[in-house]
């Protein structure tokens, strides 16, 4: 005897409860497995590195979302100009001296923010030094400068802020490293090097730390707009070489806005990512990388072959400001010579 078939509409009614009910666990599911975000009021927040460009940008950030927030640099007077632009943006601010290459030094900064405020919740390592050139101007100097800024900065602090964020059970640490950490781009060997040093670093702390509840982000911005070429360093043919960079840092689709990657890797530190990598360029820069090495290297080589040959003033350095040509700056670096107004790196 054949069995009687359902009706059409009990089978359709079966499916749409069905669907409903995979939807609302597809919602209740992410709202489970979304991280609640760390909320940086009243928080302290150390940031290494914080008088100017980006992070000047991160400390308004945090203390625009109510952290209190202590800034270090190793010049008095940019030291001073940063606290006043943070101070008249409502900001509770913190200023402390020092070279965190010095471990004494790292040692008394984070010692001093602990004595006024008691604790650091988040400790962001944002110190960064940027030596242009190709690689017969680099001297032993330049790798060893990178490194004690880049790796040897970044651990002298860690060392410093952990037992007590341990103890705690609670702590978010942010390290600032670069896509150059990730991909290594001619003509800043020392920077590319040290910048994989961190990076990585950063990442085996996250898995180190994830017992004791504290988070490590890696943060590997590509090219922003921060004002920052007019303070790095270059060598060789130093304004061929300051033209290149700050026009590559200064067009849009190349790079991004400085302000906006400072509201990215707070909201990463909130949400514990392990990750963020900043800008689209750079993003799709990384995942060719991890699928085609050779490629991206023959194209860094095509790459080099456009870039200024050695010679000019040879392993001395010059600033990016007092390497000026007619090619910058220029209508091409506008928008970097408003970024480093705004953004106290003149």
């Amino acid at each position: 005897m054949l069995a009687r078939s359902q009706p059409r509409w009990q089978s359709h009614g079966r499916s749409l409860l069905l669907g409903a009910a995979g939807l609302a666990a597809l919602v209740v599911a992410r709202r489970l497995l979304k991280p609640r975000l760390f909320d940086l009021r009243g928080k302290h927040v150390l940031i290494v590195g914080g008088t100017r460009g980006l992070g000047l940008l991160l400390a308004r950030e945090a203390a625009r979302l109510g952290a209190r927030v202590a800034i270090s640099g190793r010049d008095a007077t940019t030291l001073e100009r940063a606290r006043d632009d943070l101070l008249a943006r409502g900001a509770t601010v913190l200023t402390v001296q020092g070279d965190v290459t010095d471990p004494e030094q790292a040692r008394r900064m984070v010692r001093t923010v602990q004595e006024q405020w008691g604790r650091i919740d988040v400790l962001i390592n944002n110190a960064g030094v940027i030596q242009a050139g190709p690689m017969e101007v680099m001297t032993v100097d330049d790798y060893r400068q990178a490194l004690e800024t880049h790796f040897w900065g970044p651990l002298h602090t860690i060392l410093e802020v952990l037992p007590a964020m341990r103890r705690r059970g609670e702590g978010r640490i942010v390290n600032i490293a670069s896509i150059g950490g990730k991909i290594s781009v001619p003509h800043l060997l020392p920077y590319s090097a040290s910048k994989f040093a961190l990076v990585g670093l950063s990442e085996g702390l996250r898995a180190e730390l994830a017992k004791d509840g504290v988070k490590v982000t890696t943060v590997c911005p590509g090219l922003m707009r921060t004002g920052s070429p007019r303070n790095a360093d270059f060598k060789g043919k130093h304004r061929a070489e300051y033209a290149w960079f700050s026009i590559s840092d200064a067009l849009p689709g190349a790079s991004m806005s400085a302000e906006r990657a400072a509201r990215q890797i707070i909201a990463a530190c909130r949400r514990g990512d392990a990750e963020i990598i900043l800008s689209l360029p750079a993003n799709m820069a990384a995942k060719v990388h991890g699928v085609a090495p050779g490629l991206v290297s023959r194209v860094l080589g095509w790459t080099n072959r456009l870039l200024p040959r050695a010679g000019g003033i040879g392993s001395r350095s010059a600033k990016g400001r007092d390497s000026q040509s007619a090619w910058s700056p220029s209508l091409l670096t506008v928008l970097n010579e408003r970024a480093a107004r705004r953004n106290n790196e003149l």
